[in-house]
């Protein structure tokens, strides 16, 4: 028997049709049981699927629908067949559906494991329950479908070739002790913690501009709401660039495009869901050296003792309120970063070689991307890692991409759930996960 299935959100152009007119096909529902309003002489479901609810309403009369409908559990997955009528007192459309046959299709145990008093950590161990369950998570990946879309469509335009680098790596991808190792055939191999490596050496190989939308992971041992130890990476490369400017203009002009797309697509739906207004952002976007940036805010008080090199979470949030009262912009580049809290593969500033060529973009005080010009020149990058003690044998292969003419180029990587937070308004990283991995998480 072939069902037509129709989507809540479509019913309204099937009212009064049902499987027993001729040709018309039968007007079927396949979604989940919401509600349940089982009453002495009527009975009230409430199905759902991905696109909204709709009422099933029926006067109960002793027949094979009525212990069918008495039987049903909340969260089963059913499909139901019938008439739609227009019902002016049913707040969920001004429509219902008379049913004609119910089948369930799997039926689910009770009680349920969640329910909406149910707090963040249990939610977790019953993701795909949660997700379901509530609109403002299945909207959020449907966010982030556009979100993803609008930069690949940005990229492409651009010249950019998608690229999909190995995350299996027989050295560390960056420097640091933040590396998942793993046994590989009697011998250590180290999950990426970044593709750049990968990256840089496809600019050696020819691709002018490269980009990438995968996994990163991270052995980090940090339980903040902002910090995962495996999440989704944007990452590009561009060669041939005078300056690390060309970098920055690239992200901006990509993230505008990018969450215009999401304003365009989601925006009335993301206010009702999230009571976020999405705002694509002018360009270009406002910059500060980290050197500006350390003045302003000590001169409001943070860091007293002038010890620290690096924006903490506190500075960052200071730093965009202040970029926000004095330009009125969400996002802002701190650039110039130092040489000691940055990677060998930075390149310096030929006017100040104590500080690199780099960046990283916050948004409303959360930090989303680090990028920067890259040393392409194999001399000075040696020199760079010995000065930072690195033992070069083991980035051998790395090393020899710019041996044979790698040209100059520079690139960024964003954390895609760090921008789902801030664009969404959300507290943490692990509602901007499908499937959240940190140090004390490794299921569902």
């Amino acid at each position: 028997m072939i069902h037509n299935r129709v989507r809540v959100a479509e019913l309204r152009a099937h009212l009064g049709r049902t499987g027993s007119e001729p040709g018309s096909g039968s007007v079927s529902v396949c979604g989940w049981v919401h509600a349940l309003r089982l009453q002495g002489r009527m009975q009230f479901v409430i199905v759902r699927d991905g696109t909204g609810l709709v009422q099933v309403t029926h006067r109960r009369d002793g027949g094979p629908l009525e212990a069918e409908l008495q039987a049903l559990t909340p969260e089963s997955a059913v499909r139901i067949a019938g008439r739609v009528v227009e019902a002016a007192q049913v707040k969920l459309g001004g429509l219902e559906l008379v049913p004609e046959t119910v089948e369930v299709l799997n039926p689910a145990a009770t009680p349920l494991p969640i329910d909406d008093r149910t707090g963040p950590e249990q939610r977790l161990d019953w993701r795909y329950l949660d997700v379901r369950r509530r609109p403002a998570a299945q909207l959020l990946f449907a966010v982030q479908t556009t979100l993803e879309q609008g930069m690949r469509a940005y990229a492409y335009a651009e010249g950019a070739t998608e690229m999909h680098t190995p995350k299996l790596m027989g050295t560390a991808s960056e420097s640091g002790a933040e590396v998942f190792e793993l046994g590989y055939f009697g011998r250590s191999a180290y999950l990426a913690q970044s593709p750049q490596f990968s990256k840089q050496m496809a600019i050696a190989a020819g691709v002018e501009k490269v980009f990438e939308i995968g996994p990163v992971f991270r052995a980090e041992p940090s339980f903040t709401s902002r910090h995962a130890t495996e999440f989704t990476g944007v990452d590009v490369e561009l060669a041939w660039i005078d300056d690390v400017e060309e970098v920055m203009a690239f992200e901006e002009r990509m993230l505008a495009h990018a969450i215009g797309r999401v304003a365009e697509v989601h925006g009335a739906a993301v206010a009702e869901q999230f009571g976020v207004e999405v705002t694509v952002p002018t360009t270009p976007f406002p910059r500060i050296t980290m050197a500006e940036a350390q003045e302003v805010l000590r001169a409001g008080g943070w860091d007293r003792e002038g010890v620290k090199e690096d924006l903490d979470p506190e500075g960052e949030r200071a730093l965009a309120a202040h970029v926000r009262r004095t330009t009125g912009h969400e996002f802002v580049f701190v650039t110039r970063y130092p040489v000691g809290i940055r990677p060998f593969y930075h390149r310096r500033a030929a006017d100040d070689p104590g500080v690199t060529l780099s960046f990283d973009l916050l948004w409303n005080g959360l930090e989303v991307t680090t990028g920067a010009q890259r040393e392409h020149r194999h001399d000075v990058l040696l020199a760079q890692a010995a000065e930072k003690g690195m033992n070069p044998e083991p980035m051998r292969d790395y090393l020899n991409a710019f041996r044979y003419g790698c040209p100059p180029h520079g690139g960024f990587g964003m954390g895609l759930g760090r921008v789902l937070m801030v664009l969404l308004g959300l507290g943490s990283i692990r509602e901007a996960t499908f499937l959240f991995r940190g140090p004390n998480r490794l299921s569902p």
